[in-house]
Order: C-alpha cells, then sequence, then structure tokens
C-alpha cells in the first residue's frame, strides 16, 4: 500500500534523480516522469538491479554534486565490478537515526554496552552498528570481526550487555564461551543479528548458549546498510521504516505484484536518499508482507524473516533447492544440530547431493542420517546421501557461512 505521502516523496525522487543522476537519466530516458500520477504508474517503471550498479561503477550513481558527498561505502560481494554508494552528511545522519529506531525497537537504551563484530571499512555493516548506537547514546565497543579470545576477553572486561554480529559469528562465540567454561562471566542480554539468513534451530541453539533474546535485522549495502528493519520482542517479522523507504513485493519471474502476504521478491526505493537514490530496486531477497498489527504495538508495516535470496537457488534433477528449505526441515530431525553443508557433484552421468549435518551430542548418526533422507525427500523431492557428523566438524565463519557448494561447473 502506498500511502500519500510516499507517493508525493517518490514524486521528487524521481525528479532529483532526471535532474542530477546520469545512471537514472540513462535508465529513465524517454520516460516524462512527471506523468507518473498514480502507484499503477509508478509501478510501470523499470526495475533497477545489481548488474546496473556495476555498470555504473565508480560514481555513476551520484546524484549530488562531489562538495555534498561525505562518504563511500562498497557492497561486500568478492565477485564482479564493485557497487560504489555515495553518502552525503543527511545521508549518513538518516541512516543513523533509522538504526537507532532498530535499537529501540529491540529495547536497548543507553544504559546498554553494545559489541559490534562486524567489519568496518568500505563494508556498511561495522560502522552502520557503531553511528547508530552512538546516536542511542549507548557505548560502543567496536571490536569488528575476528580474534576470539580478544573478543570474548572484552566482552567479560566490558560487561557488554548487546552483541552484533552474523548468525555464524555468533555461533562460533557461542561454543567457545561454552568450552573455556566463561558463560558466568558473561553479561549478555540481548543479541542483534543480520547479515546472513538463519534457520531455527541455529537461532535456538545461539539464544540458549548465549542466555540472550535475539533479534534480526535487515539491510544492504545499497540501500544505506543494516538499520532499515528491525524484529521486536515478539518475533514475527520486522519493522521497516516506511517514512525513509518505500517497499514493493513481486513475482520474481513475471515483475508483477504479489497478493499481501505471499513471498516474493523485495524490491526498494529510497525516499530520502540524497547521494545515491535508489528506484525499483531489485533486492533479490525473497519476503513477504505480514498482515495485521504487530502485538508490540508498533505502527510500522512488517515484512517477515527472509526465506532466501533468488540467487541463492541451485537446480539438482530439474528441483529448486533454496538453503532456507533444509534450515527448516533440520528443525523436525531428531538429533540434527544448526550447522549444515551441502556439496552438488556430477558423477558418472548423473547429479550426486551430499548432506554433511552435525549431531548433538548422544545422537544415534544412523537414525539422523535416515531420517534426513526422509525429510528431504518428502519435503524437497529429492534422494541424497547423508553423512552425520559431530558438533565442531564443519568450519565456522567469522563472516557469513557458505552452505551449498556446488562442484558440477
Amino acid at each position: 500500500m502506498m500511502t500519500e505521502q510516499q507517493f508525493t516523496a517518490i514524486g521528487q525522487v524521481l525528479q532529483n534523480a532526471m535532474a542530477n543522476s546520469p545512471f537514472y537519466q540513462q535508465k529513465f530516458a524517454g520516460i516524462d516522469v512527471s506523468r507518473i500520477q498514480s502507484k499503477e504508474d509508478f509501478e510501470k517503471l523499470p526495475f533497477s538491479n545489481k548488474s546496473d550498479l556495476r555498470q555504473a561503477y565508480p560514481l555513476g550513481l551520484q546524484a549530488v554534486p562531489d562538495r555534498e558527498v561525505v562518504r563511500i561505502h562498497s557492497s561486500s560481494g568478492t565477485t564482479g565490478t564493485p557497487v560504489i554508494i555515495p553518502y552525503t552528511r543527511q545521508d549518513v545522519a538518516d541512516w543513523a537515526v533509522m538504526f537507532k529506531r532498530c535499537y529501540e525497537t529491540a529495547g536497548i537504551t543507553d544504559l546498554d554496552r553494545i559489541q559490534v563484530t562486524p567489519g568496518y571499512g568500505l563494508w556498511t555493516a561495522g560502522i552502520g552498528f557503531q553511528t547508530g548506537a552512538e546516536l542511542l547514546g549507548a557505548m560502543v565497543v567496536p571490536m569488528g570481526p575476528g580474534n576470539t579470545d580478544k573478543q570474548i576477553q572484552m566482552m567479560m572486561d566490558m560487561k557488554s550487555t548487546v552483541l552484533c554480529a552474523t548468525s555464524s559469528y555468533a555461533l562460533l562465540l557461542a561454543e567457545e564461551i561454552a568450552k573455556r567454561g566463561v558463560r558466568d562471566s558473561i553479561y549478555l542480554k540481548k543479541g542483534v543479528i543480520g547479515s546472513e539468513r538463519w534457520g531455527e534451530k541455529m537461532r535456538r541453539r545461539i539464544a540458549h548458549e548465549l542466555g540472550v533474546q535475539l533479534y534480526d535485522i535487515y539491510g544492504l549495502t545499497e540501500i544505506y546498510g543494516p538499520g532499515i528493519a528491525m524484529s521486536c520482542d515478539y518475533e514475527c517479522g520486522m519493522h521497516y521504516w516506511d517514512d525513509y523507504l518505500y517497499f514493493e513485493i513481486i513475482d520474481p519471474h513475471t515483475g508483477l505484484q504479489v497478493p499481501e502476504g505471499q513471498v516474493g521478491e523485495l524490491v526498494i526505493t529510497t525516499l530520502r536518499k540524497q547521494g545515491a537514490p535508489l528506484i525499483r530496486y531489485r533486492t533479490h531477497d525473497l519476503t513477504r508482507f505480514m498482515p495485521g498489527d504487530c502485538p508490540c504495538g508498533r505502527k510500522e508495516p512488517r515484512i517477515d524473516t527472509l526465506v532466501g535470496r533468488t540467487d541463492d537457488m541451485v537446480k539438482v534433477k530439474g528441483v529448486n533447492i533454496f538453503p532456507g528449505q533444509i534450515d527448516e526441515l533440520l528443525r523436525d530431525v531428531p538429533g540434527a544440530s544448526s550447522e549444515y553443508q551441502v556439496m552438488i557433484d556430477h558423477l558418472n552421468g548423473r547429479d550426486i547431493m551430499t548432506v554433511f549435518v552435525e549431531t548433538e551430542s548422544g545422537a544415534d548418526k544412523k537414525a539422523v542420517e535416515r531420517d534426513l533422507v526422509q525429510h528431504i525427500k518428502a519435503k524437497i523431492g529429492l534422494t541424497v546421501v547423508p553423512k552425520a557428523v559431530a558438533i565442531g566438524d564443519l568450519p565456522r565463519s567469522e563472516k557469513k557461512s557458505t552452505r551449498i557448494f556446488d562442484n558440477r561447473y
């Protein structure tokens, strides 16, 4: 649903982009944006996507004079031409306001001590967590990634109450704290987790082992960074800031809007961004609008926790598979832990999918393998080769974990 305020803001964004952005001057060449008079007109505009942004490298997205740019960030991807996003002073301030809202949505206050483990530098994560916390007035412990020994020591010495991390690194820290027997010296109460999708079993493990309540935070470098949506105490989707952003959810194949409550691809238009406004940007993230009001009382609309990404999909024997499907079915496999890896190979003329899964202490590995095969066959439609392994046998990551390895190409 597009509000009147959002439609007015979109009109201003379109006029500004056509006047000042080389990228959109080319993208919308031949389109008279002043003739866009309705939501339906707006939905006829072409989408933008990451490949477009790469072609605009380095600063083709910039829509303000150089003197107004105070910072750049770049997408964290390791392949292809990077995407460079310029920020004005107002962009940085707006991002901090949104991030402060995220902390407040989780009940985090200026009395908290927030340990920031995501990376700094060109990546948006670390500095986003920090500036939002500083605006809130909380104490920041700006650790950045890695150096787990020092992370845990500072966590104890500074009595950090909030951990900001990827789910993979939060799990690694939880396991290390358990191994060292220092759980009673940890003061954490809340965890703010972002950057990658994670399943229910992983969520329960981290929450239990760290003794915290966990919150999902969402964002992407192209759209400010993390901090544009946040879950609340009720864990029923993520509130997003619709005075700064307009969200659409489309069928990724047709590009048409899907009915409310149906899963599709999230498309974002920035309403206030100056340095690099984005119009109908395809995120490739799969989610849905959450209907109704949230029990927490916040009025901001919600999207559901991400199902996965359209570009995470792999096809095996004609069946489309997303990592999120494996996450979900592991909930129903007794004795299976949260960590898994999928290896796809092509041997003797056919595809072989091997699923490695860590098992809880004392679990019957043969029973786990048998149940895993049955659940994947029933819910995904494939017969796989199961490999049950011990806790800790699969690699851990200080950043994002890679779950599916396709070795066929």
